[in-house]
């Protein structure tokens, strides 16, 4: 099972130094939002960079792109934060290990932009609602998900069967969870999980030895 972990503290900072790098980050973030009003209140995550859309001026939050990225670092509660922490520190460092450092950060935040990119989509095409505020990242923790089954699916030798069999319950609870919860931005989820899904083939194809032929 390579989603159990037995590192020491110091031993996972060292291994895993980019999914230690996001978790500090949404803790630090969350605390300095936390300080300066509530988290949950709408006015108040916008302030701090929560990702907005307007479904009659700017459907897709282009207007202010930063907030893609600035987004997937805040939480609406602490229960929130915590739920996708724990995810993070657990899932996310087999993962990190496969990709090498840069290409898992690269991978991370496309898969967070996707998220909120397919909310803002969909968002549009039914128009509802007028004005859309999310934050968290669900997005691209999906799509560590969503790598993982790929590789579940078609790279099959990666993992073992008991991971295999874990990804796909967490799957299938988050797809329950997130048509349970009203809060819960089931496109995010959705893009996020996709992107991972069809950019895991990119970056594994990508890290794969290049053969030079002599002539």
């Amino acid at each position: 099972m390579i989603f159990l972990r037995y590192e020491s503290f110091r031993s996972y900072l060292r291994q895993f130094p980019v999914t230690s790098a996001l978790i500090a980050l949404n803790l630090i973030y969350f605390i300095v939002i936390a300080i300066n009003g509530n988290p949950n209140e709408v006015y108040h995550a916008v302030k701090f960079g929560a990702f907005v859309t307007h479904a009659a001026g700017d459907p897709y939050g282009m207007l202010e792109p930063w907030r893609y990225v600035t987004s997937i670092f805040m939480h609406s509660g602490l229960e929130h934060l915590l739920f996708n922490m724990f995810a993070l520190l657990v899932f996310a460092p087999p993962l990190e290990r496969l990709l090498k450092p840069v290409k898992y950060t690269i991978f991370y935040f496309l898969c967070g932009f996707a998220g909120n990119a397919a909310s803002a989509f969909i968002g549009d095409m039914t128009n509802d609602p007028d004005v859309h505020v999310g934050v968290g990242a669900s997005g691209a923790i999906y799509g560590i998900y969503g790598a993982y089954l790929f590789i579940s699916l078609l790279r099959k030798s990666q993992l073992d069967e008991s991971s295999r069999k874990t990804v796909y319950t967490i799957l299938i609870f988050g797809v329950i969870y997130s048509f349970l919860v009203p809060q819960v931005d089931l496109w995010a989820h959705a893009g996020g999980a996709i992107a991972g899904f069809l950019l895991y083939q990119i970056f594994d194809r990508t890290k794969a030895p290049k053969t030079r032929y002599r002539t």
